[in-house]
């Protein structure tokens, strides 16, 4: 007989993370604001509000530098599981034959709507995951760029420099080493957790093979 659990048991992963994403987003603004109204005090210029802060260049470009790294990760993740493979891997589809993520989608009562409405739809629909974190990987760019700036020139009227437009700012090395120092990091994590699940169990979770899967053997 199946069981029946409860809302928070059968959303408890989500829950969770969305909760400690909360919690370290409002941490993060707390400790942002501190630093940020020390360092302007220092350069003899006014604090700024809570409210305020949230809107800076400070925040919103540490926020969206964050996010846009994760989204692209996501995104390349998702593309280039589709042909590539490493053997051993649990993170990697079987080295020959088609998986159940390969085969065509047919209409069904219990098929999600765009599958049954077919057509261009479908097709959309069956990208949709990558576009998704691909359209989320461009707002997040898009706003970093546009925090970082913001934050740039505060620095420059700190320093007694003049302000420089938006369409100067594209190259400057600051913004670039700030979106760099993320992305390689992402890189490193997605071949970490690659490379590991060959060698590394963990017992009881989906991300890792059962513990007495042979190394090279990549799961079905």
């Amino acid at each position: 007989m199946k069981k029946h659990h409860s809302w928070l048991y059968r959303n408890s992963l989500s829950v969770v993370f969305l909760f400690l994403f909360i919690i370290t987003l409002l941490a993060q603004a707390v400790t942002g604001f501190n630093v940020h109204n020390s360092e302007l005090k220092d350069a003899g210029m006014a604090s700024l509000s809570f409210m305020e802060y949230l809107n800076s260049g400070h925040f919103i470009s540490a926020t969206f530098e964050n996010f846009e790294s994760e989204f692209l990760q996501m995104a390349m993740y998702v593309v280039l599981t589709i042909s590539l493979r490493q053997i051993g891997s649990s993170e990697s589809k079987k080295i020959d034959g088609e998986e159940a993520v390969d085969r065509e989608s047919k209409p069904s009562p219990d098929a999600p709507w765009p599958v049954r409405k077919g057509g261009w739809i479908l097709k959309l629909y069956s990208h949709s995951l990558s576009l998704c974190f691909l359209l989320l990987f461009l707002i997040s760019w898009a706003m970093h760029f546009y925090g970082s700036w913001q934050d740039f020139n505060i620095e420059q009227q700190m320093d007694g420099k003049a302000e420089i437009e938006l369409s100067t700012y594209v190259f400057e090395p600051t913004f670039w080493f700030e979106t760099f120092q993320n992305w390689q990091s992402e890189f490193l994590s997605v071949t970490s957790i690659v490379v590991l699940t060959i060698f590394l169990r963990q017992k009881g979770s989906p991300e890792s093979k059962p513990v007495d899967t042979p190394y090279l053997e990549t799961e079905d």
